[in-house]
């Protein structure tokens, strides 16, 4: 977790523990809030602390058993500030699937440059239908989110017309293993390698292949996007990480250009996918 994102939430802590302490009736202990709210009171204590994430409603029900409702949408604001950039697939998936689709799909319209790294599976803006369905499908099984992964799937598709809308420049380079990483059936994952076979030559996309064989300066690590050189964003296991600042982004395009420079294109990348592809249908 981010240091910035850390404090952020340190500081609601000490706000929500202020107005506990200027309730207008008398200030209340933790214990006594905890009551009132009905929560343990470990609760109390992690949200004061910062060591626990509020929830909208946390802070809506904290501000009215303080005797101080208005106070909310102030903790509203605070809370949205620092979620901007961390947003737990918890909260972000309630909705299902199809709202974190069309947030990458506007992502992706407003830019012009965008560098990809990938090290799990194929980028959403190349995949096949049925490799995205696959993939959706096993991340609603993860995460126990609400199945709409026919809505998700076809804005994930909606987002392919960028490659051909002009304007725009995909520089993207894959793991080689996540030409043989079976998230789908092998049949799928054989159309999802030829479809990247034909990305090849695209005008608007140069598709790079890092050898498993490739020296390489920097682990491979996680996926991650960068949009115009001036947002990241990257996935954890228990968020997706939207960065904006300095620092951040400028970490990250010198781990991307490190791994591009390990890449293979052209004819080269091209005979990797091929290998990968005779290697599901050896006859």
């Amino acid at each position: 977790m981010s240091t910035d994102y850390q404090q952020a939430r340190e500081a609601l802590g000490v706000r929500l523990r202020e107005l506990r302490l200027s309730c207008p009736e008398g200030r209340l202990t933790g214990s006594a809030l905890a009551r009132r709210l009905g929560w343990p009171n470990s609760k109390v204590s992690k949200l004061e602390l910062g060591r626990q994430t509020a929830t909208p409603e946390d802070l809506e029900r904290w501000a009215a058993a303080c005797g101080q409702a208005a106070s909310y949408d102030e903790l509203r604001a605070r809370l949205a500030g620092f979620e901007s950039h961390i947003r737990s697939w918890r909260r972000q998936l309630g909705g299902g699937h199809r709202p974190v689709q069309d947030a990458h799909n506007d992502a992706q319209a407003r830019s012009k440059v965008l560098r990809a790294w990938e090290s799990s599976w194929i980028v959403g803006v190349l995949q096949t239908p049925d490799y995205a369905r696959a993939v959706l499908t096993r991340s609603v099984e993860l995460h126990g989110s609400p199945r709409d992964v026919e809505d998700a799937v076809r804005a994930r598709m909606k987002r392919q017309e960028l490659l051909y809308s002009g304007g725009r420049r995909y520089h993207v380079v894959l793991w080689e293993p996540v030409l043989r990483s079976l998230v789908c059936s092998p049949s799928v994952l054989a159309a999802q390698l030829d479809r990247l076979s034909g990305v090849i030559g695209m005008d608007t996309v140069e598709l790079g292949i890092v050898p498993l064989t490739a020296s390489l300066t920097v682990p491979p690590g996680l996926g991650f996007w960068i949009y115009d050189d001036s947002q990241v964003v990257t996935e954890a296991w228990h968020a997706e990480l939207w960065l904006d600042d300095a620092d951040s982004v400028a970490l990250y395009l010198r781990t991307w250009r490190a791994l591009h420079a390990s890449a293979v294109y052209g004819p080269q990348a091209h005979h990797l996918i091929h290998t990968a592809r005779r290697a599901l249908d050896p006859t």
